[in-house]
């Protein structure tokens, strides 16, 4: 079965040492990380929950409305919701107070009631989509997947042209070091280590 299908309808599971493909988008798909602020805030909050939470970052990509991360829980005992919460909270909260400081406009855009409280919203509700993979041939071909999103919605004309990725990590176009893969015994790179 392809992996973009087994993506879209398996629930986040919890298995010890298997990777994880996460996907998530800003509220109703608003372009938020078109603005290196909050891509900077995402890759810095990314740094803290690795070192909290004991993760692996293997690959990502920053796209103007969503995020790709392929991630190694390092620990036998972890929950993905946590480290999802983890790397979108603090980001949320930045950004909330950016727009309420410096683009009050937007906050009817982001704001929805909820039993009976205001909440804004920078972040879609939900984990987003979340695949746990175990093969290191289908890991790689997610990342690569990743990795010419920017190329394939004809934002720039290779992977490492885009800034807010991995890939684009090499070229010293962003501070979010990935780490280096060692799946199963098996020791292969993202393309930053290559």
């Amino acid at each position: 079965m392809d992996w973009r299908l087994r993506l879209m309808r398996r629930p986040a599971l919890n298995i010890p040492g298997d990777a994880h493909a996460l996907t998530f988008s800003c509220y109703h798909r608003y372009q938020f990380l078109r603005c290196d602020r909050m891509c900077g805030w995402l890759a810095d909050s990314l740094n803290t929950a690795r070192a909290k939470l004991d993760f692996r970052i293997w690959a990502y990509v920053f796209m103007p409305e969503h995020v790709h991360l392929m991630i190694w829980p390092a620990q036998p005992v972890y929950d993905i919701e946590v480290i999802l919460q983890a790397i979108k909270q603090p980001v949320g909260r930045k950004g909330i107070a950016h727009l309420v400081k410096h683009a009050p406009h937007w906050l009817p855009r982001v704001s929805i009631q909820r039993n009976g409280r205001l909440r804004r919203m920078l972040w879609q509700p939900g984990g987003g989509f979340d695949s746990n993979e175990s093969e290191p041939r289908a890991v790689l071909g997610i990342i690569e997947y990743f990795h010419f999103n920017p190329v394939r919605r004809q934002l720039v004309a290779q992977p490492e042209d885009w800034r807010w990725t991995s890939a684009g990590w090499c070229e010293g176009k962003n501070p979010l070091r990935p780490d280096p893969i060692d799946f199963g015994g098996m020791t292969v790179f993202s393309r930053g280590h290559e």
